[in-house]
């Protein structure tokens, strides 16, 4: 296992929005966080990523203990969060975007086409779902070892969120996701499901486990 979660709890104020949550994620392969608004599946992720402490528990990377490891360290070793908001930088052009991630963007040009006519827009000016492209887009040139993403396909249409699953499963890392609900694409597909409700682990299995 990659990444992992022993027993991490985590507090906002006088709220536990984790409760001893264990979850390991393999070094290859799509795992998926499920919940709903409030069950603490992207608590989960920044956890993991390192941009919200732990009040308990622990955070295991490759087999060491990463927990007082703070996220920028953990970028540098190779993990890459992409947030559900705010994850692209609006005052830049889509170009200085990409040049932030790599200087050779065409991987990135090529997984998103419609990219290309966009070089010159400021991000900002993006609609959501080009957004998220963007966003997605610099995590692929990054060649991050691992990738936290929330809500990828967020205001993408239906193909293009199934495309973007089949960027994200083609990744030769770790890939962790967060979503409110299963996707059509990854339905009786391998991969590694865990769902949270009320800050607790519910189920963990391979996806087309659950749907039984």
């Amino acid at each position: 296992m990659t990444i992992a979660l022993r027993h991490a709890r985590v507090r906002y104020g006088p709220l536990e929005a984790l409760h001893g949550v264990t979850l390991a994620a393999p070094a290859r392969g799509l795992t998926v966080l499920l919940g709903r608004n409030g069950s603490g599946r992207t608590t989960a992720l920044r956890a993991l990523a390192g941009t919200v402490a732990l009040s308990g528990g622990a955070v295991v990377w490759d087999g060491a203990d990463v927990t007082r490891m703070p996220a920028y360290e953990r970028a540098r070793r190779g993990l890459c969060l992409v947030p559900d908001r705010q994850a692209v930088f609006g005052s830049l052009t889509v170009r200085e975007n990409l040049e932030l991630a790599a200087r050779d963007h065409s991987v990135a040009l090529d997984a998103y086409p419609p990219l290309r006519q966009l070089l010159p827009r400021r991000a900002g000016t993006l609609s959501g779902g080009e957004q998220r492209m963007l966003a997605l887009s610099r995590a692929l040139v990054a060649r991050a070892r691992v990738v936290l993403v929330d809500e990828p396909a967020q205001g993408m249409s239906p193909a293009v969120a199934a495309h973007t699953y089949e960027l994200l499963g083609g990744l030769d890392a770790c890939v962790v996701v967060a979503e409110q609900r299963l996707p059509p694409v990854l339905r009786g597909r391998a991969a590694l499901v865990y769902e949270l409700r009320r800050g607790a682990v519910v189920f963990s299995g391979e996806a087309a486990e659950r749907e039984r």
